[in-house]
C-alpha cells in the first residue's frame, strides 16, 4: 500500500482523506526512517563549494534534529513560538527545520536573499523568540540587534569562529549562541511533541498586495496534503536520488526538496555556492540522480550554455519544474537533448502544487495539466456557480482538503476573505477544456513572475519610494522573452533630479533581496492614468513591449 492509500480513499469519484487524529511531519519525515530500516540511508547530501560535500543519515538528521529540540527547551521556548530560519542549503537547515517540528515550535523559513531590514520586519511580525542563522551571514544581521524585535537569542552554526561582539553589541539583550559548538556539548531529547495534525508547524511568508509580506501558517496534515504529488508528479520509486536546484528556504524547495522526499525515505542533493549551468548536469553524474527539480530558468540555461544530453546522466529517468511556466520552445529543446519529459506543476504558499502535469497523461504544451487525484479543484464564475467547458472561472479549493494552509497570520480579515463558504478561493484563473486539461490564466492582481519567484510591485515600489529623487514610481514584470520576465520600473523624478538608472539599480539592490530588485528603470515625466489618478498598468507594459518591438 502507497502512502498515499493510507491516507486517502478513492472510489468511484468520492475522495475521503483519512487525517489521524495526531501527527507531525518531523516524526513521519526522520524519526520514522530513523527507527526502521532507513536508519543508515542517506537522507540529505550537500555540495558545498567551499565545504564539500556532507552527507546526513536519517539516523544522524533524526539525532541532531532532536539535540536542536533540548536546545529550545532550555531556552525556555514552548509550543507554538516561533523560530526565524535564515541558513543556506547546509545540514543545518533540515536539522533546525525538523527540530523546531519535533519541539512544537513553528519554524519560520527565511530567505538568504532578503536584506537585513526585510529580516527585521519578519522578526517583528511573526514575533519570533529565537533566530537561526550562519555565522558567515552575521556581518549583514547584526543590525537586528539595533531593531525592536522580540528575539532574545541568536543561535549562528557553521564552522567558522564566532563573531566578535563590540562593547555596544554586549550591552544588547539579545544573546549570541554558537550553535554549532553548543550542539556539541548538548543532549538529544528522547520524545518528540505530541502534536495535533491541526497543530502549526511552519509558517512562511508570501508578496502580499500591501506592500509587505504576509505569513502563511500551515499545519503538520500539509505533508498529508502533498501526497498527490508524489505519487503524480513526483511519480516516486524506491531508491530514487533526487537533485533539487533550488534553496530550502523557498516554500517549492521546502516541500519538494526536504519535507515530501523524505517523508518517502529517499535521499536528496542540494547545492551550495556560486553555480553555472553546469553543475546541475555534473552533480547528476556524480551521484546517480534519478529526478531533477528546477525552474524554467535553470532548464533554459542548461540548453543554451552546455553540451550535456542525456547519455551524459543516464541515471536520470525524471524532471520536474514550477515557479512559472516553461515555454513550448524549451520542452521540445529538452526533449531532443535528454530524451525526457518535464512535467509541470502549479502551487502557490497557501497549498503548495495541487496541478501538475502527470506521468499517465501526454504533456499538451501550453496546458498546466490535470488537478491531482484527491484534491477536489472547482473553477468558480462570479456567481460561484461551476465554469463549464472552456469557460474562465476562478480555482477554488474545499476548505476540507488537508493540503491548505490554516490562516494568514495575524490578519482574520484576509483570512476570512480568501475562505469562506467552505472553499478557499486562490485568486487564480483557469479554464478547462474538452479533454480534462487545466489552462492557467494567471491572477488577476499585479503579481511579478520572474525567475520562479513571485514578487509583489507594491513591495518594490514602497521601498524606492524612500528615495529621496523619487517622486512616484510602478513596478512591472516587462517580458523579453518566452521565458525571461525582469523585474522593471517605471519612475518620475522630483523636479530637478538628476538621478540616474545606475543609482537607482544600486539603491534597490542595496534596499532589496537580489530578485526583487529592478533590472531596468524607464523614466517617465507621467504615467498613463484612470479620472481618478490610479496608474493604468497594463498600459505601462503595453508602452514597453512597444519601445522593445
Amino acid at each position: 500500500m502507497s502512502l498515499l492509500d493510507q491516507y486517502l480513499n478513492q472510489s468511484e469519484g468520492s475522495v475521503e482523506w483519512k487525517v489521524p487524529e495526531y501527527f507531525n511531519i518531523a516524526e513521519q519525515c526522520v524519526s520514522r526512517h530513523a527507527n526502521g530500516k532507513n536508519a543508515n540511508h542517506a537522507a540529505l547530501i550537500v555540495e558545498d563549494d567551499v565545504l564539500g560535500t556532507c552527507e546526513l543519515s536519517y539516523a544522524e538528521l533524526d539525532k541532531k534534529s532532536s539535540k536542536i529540540v533540548t536546545l529550545l527547551n532550555e531556552l525556555g521556548l514552548i509550543a507554538g513560538d516561533r523560530v526565524l530560519i535564515r541558513l543556506p542549503n547546509s545540514t543545518d537547515y533540515p536539522e533546525s527545520f525538523f527540530g523546531c517540528l519535533k519541539h512544537g515550535a513553528v519554524a519560520v523559513p527565511t530567505s538568504t536573499l532578503l536584506a537585513a531590514s526585510e529580516v527585521a520586519y519578519l522578526a517583528k511580525d511573526s514575533a519570533a523568540k529565537v533566530l537561526i542563522a550562519a555565522k558567515s551571514m552575521w556581518g549583514e544581521l547584526q543590525s537586528l540587534l539595533n531593531e525592536s524585535t522580540q528575539l532574545t537569542t541568536i543561535l549562528l552554526a557553521g564552522p567558522e569562529p564566532m563573531p566578535e561582539l563590540t562593547s555596544e553589541q554586549q550591552q544588547k539583550s539579545v544573546k549570541l549562541i554558537d550553535l554549532t559548538a553548543t550542539l556539541q556539548q548538548t543532549a538529544a531529547a528522547q520524545e518528540l511533541v505530541k502534536s495535533k495534525a491541526n497543530d502549526p508547524a511552519y509558517l512562511v511568508y508570501t508578496s502580499g498586495t500591501t506592500g509587505f509580506p504576509k505569513g502563511v501558517l500551515h499545519a503538520h496534515r500539509s505533508l498529508i496534503g502533498r501526497l498527490p504529488a508524489s505519487e503524480y508528479w513526483f511519480s516516486f520509486q524506491s531508491g530514487d536520488r533526487i537533485m533539487h536546484s533550488g534553496k530550502f528556504n523557498w516554500t517549492y524547495v521546502l516541500g519538494s526538496a526536504l519535507m515530501d522526499p523524505l517523508f518517502h525515505g529517499q535521499t536528496v542533493i542540494v547545492h551550495e555556492g556560486k553555480n553555472d549551468a553546469h553543475t546541475w548536469p555534473e552533480l547528476i553524474k556524480k551521484h546517480g540522480c534519478t529526478i531533477f527539480i528546477g525552474v524554467p530558468t535553470i532548464y533554459r540555461q542548461i540548453i543554451q550554455k552546455t553540451e550535456f544530453k542525456g547519455s551524459d546522466v543516464p541515471s536520470l529517468r525524471h524532471c520536474m519544474s514550477a515557479g512559472e511556466h516553461l515555454s513550448d520552445e524549451m520542452l521540445e529543446a529538452w526533449r531532443e537533448r535528454f530524451g525526457q519529459d518535464v512535467f509541470e506543476a502549479i502551487g502557490m504558499s497557501e497549498f503548495s502544487y495541487y496541478i501538475s502535469q502527470r506521468v499517465d497523461r501526454e504533456i499538451r504544451p501550453g496546458a498546466a495539466g490535470f488537478p491531482q487525484p484527491g484534491h477536489d479543484v472547482k473553477l468558480l464564475t462570479g456567481d460561484g456557480s461551476i465554469a463549464g467547458i472552456n469557460e474562465e472561472g476562478m480555482i477554488a479549493i474545499p476548505e476540507s482538503d488537508p493540503g491548505l494552509f490554516l490562516s494568514y497570520w495575524q490578519l482574520p480579515e484576509e483570512t476570512s476573505k480568501a475562505k469562506n463558504n467552505g472553499y478557499f478561493y486562490t485568486g487564480d484563473y483557469a479554464r478547462v477544456d474538452e479533454q480534462g486539461y487545466i489552462w492557467f490564466l494567471g491572477r488577476k492582481d499585479d503579481i511579478i513572475n520572474t525567475f520562479g519567484y513571485r514578487v509583489s510591485p507594491h513591495e518594490i515600489e514602497r521601498v524606492l519610494k524612500t528615495h529621496p529623487d523619487v517622486a512616484d514610481c510602478v513596478a512591472l514584470g516587462e517580458e523579453l522573452s518566452k521565458d525571461k520576465v525582469l523585474v522593471s520600473v517605471c519612475v518620475i523624478r522630483h523636479e530637478n533630479s538628476q538621478l540616474n538608472e545606475q543609482q537607482l539599480l544600486d539603491f534597490g539592490n542595496a534596499k532589496l533581496a537580489k530578485y526583487k530588485a529592478p533590472k531596468l528603470v524607464h523614466f517617465y515625466q507621467d504615467f498613463p492614468r484612470t479620472k481618478n489618478g490610479k496608474v493604468l498598468r497594463k498600459e505601462l507594459v503595453s508602452e514597453l513591449a512597444k519601445k522593445r518591438s
